[in-house]
């Protein structure tokens, strides 16, 4: 038995559902629908934040909003513009649902809740005649004679004059998308922490210091808040420096040498220049025992001996060449990484639909008319903090403005 609908969404997450509310919203005599293959509907959006759905970011500039984009910087500059963070807000507030902003940023629902976004969704599908069939695994999906799209299910036949995929990095959909003749862009893992297999170091575990990081032999640098965890590192500034060395750290099958400066705000001659210094302040102090440049006991204690500095070395008896191995520490901490860890809620691929096949001011496929791309089924993705979704909300808006009567 076949069903005929105006349009089909594959895929029932943050960026389906956006997509087919806003539609509905625009044009009411649209007939939509929203296939999943799961037998539950915006199982991300609940996950995501710890659970409260980080909707977006406050990020006030829009040039530096689109930097937080390792791909698909250029190609947002123009749908951001139309409907970025700020719209975003208006859009869920407008519909019940009032969102905060945290002092890095990040908007979450006022109720803390991840669920208020899904229950609005929800009920604004319903209140819209918007049906949701779940456990509808896509099996092929091809242009036929009548120029309609048929989207085959093991339970049964759609057809649809426009088909919209918003099934993030779904590589069955990917596959069949190469099948049909668009260009993929090989997936490859982002937002990862790194395993350090470095006991002392995991001893630090809970530990966040701000630093700067780098990958070794390569530009590739970050800076933030870094997290020692019980299997290596983790926190800001290491998710943003896998998200943007994706690509490269996947050559390299995540074994690589990571710097750490821990002082990243003093350059190592001021370094040197202030530990020199304090041979003449405190010339009986204990190295080991007296934290400097604001460090806690646990963390310098660790720097210190990973100096090769013991305990009861204090300034005036220390070499200049252990000083200097001090310095160096603090400044260049050198890990070898050994494999990833990813975590579920943050979990992002880069990769996907070849960004020169899609028309942004529509997210209108350039080869095929009448289908359309929305959030990580592109080859666009963003660090943690708001911004993936928000790319998940622009290209649902965008596409429901394409079938404004």
């Amino acid at each position: 038995m076949q069903h005929q609908y105006h349009i089909i969404i594959i895929g029932g997450g943050a960026a389906g559902f956006f997509t087919a509310i806003n539609i509905k919203e625009k044009n009411p005599t649209l007939s939509v629908a929203i296939l999943e293959k799961s037998e539950k509907v915006l199982s991300k959006v609940r996950i995501s934040g710890g659970g409260r759905c980080n909707v977006t970011n406050n990020c006030p500039d829009a040039q530096l909003f689109l930097k937080h984009y390792p791909r698909g910087e250029k190609e947002l500059r123009g749908p951001f513009q139309r409907f970025g963070n700020k719209e975003t807000v208006q859009w869920f507030v407008q519909r019940g649902v009032p969102l905060k902003a945290q002092d890095d940023g990040r908007f979450f629902p006022v109720s803390n809740q991840s669920e208020s976004i899904i229950q609005c969704f929800l009920d604004k599908a319903l209140q819209l005649n918007i049906p949701i069939f779940t456990g509808q695994s896509v099996l092929n999906f091809r242009k036929n004679e009548a120029h309609l799209w048929e989207i085959t299910t093991p339970q049964n036949t759609i057809v649809s004059e426009n088909l919209v995929l918003t099934t993030g990095s779904n590589t069955k959909i990917w596959n069949l998308l190469e099948k049909l003749g668009h260009t993929l862009v090989t997936p490859t893992p982002s937002l990862f922490s790194f395993n350090i297999p470095d006991l002392k170091l995991q001893e630090m575990m809970g530990i966040a210091w701000p630093v700067s990081v780098k990958i070794k032999d390569e530009s590739l640098q970050s800076e933030g808040n870094m997290l020692i965890t019980h299997w290596g590192l983790s926190g800001p500034a290491i998710l943003k420096l896998s998200a943007w060395g994706s690509k490269i750290l996947a050559e390299k099958q995540y074994h690589f040498n990571l710097e750490v400066n821990w002082i990243p705000k003093l350059p190592y001659e001021e370094v040197l220049k202030d530990l020199n210094q304090n041979r003449i302040r405190f010339p009986k102090r204990s190295i080991l025992k007296n934290p400097h440049f604001g460090f806690t006991h646990r963390l310098w204690e660790y720097l210190v001996t990973k100096a090769g500095i013991q305990e009861k070395v204090n300034y005036a008896e220390i070499s200049k060449t252990l000083l200097q191995n001090l310095a160096r520490q603090l400044h260049q901490t050198t890990y070898e990484v050994n494999g990833k860890s990813t975590f579920k809620d943050e979990f992002v691929t880069a990769g996907g639909v070849d960004l020169k096949e899609v028309n942004f001011k529509t997210m209108e496929s350039k080869h095929f008319p009448g289908l359309y791309f929305a959030g990580e089924v592109l080859d666009i993705d963003a660090i943690t903090g708001g911004f993936n979704f928000q790319n998940a909300w622009t290209g649902g808006w965008i596409i429901s403005e394409a079938f404004k009567p």
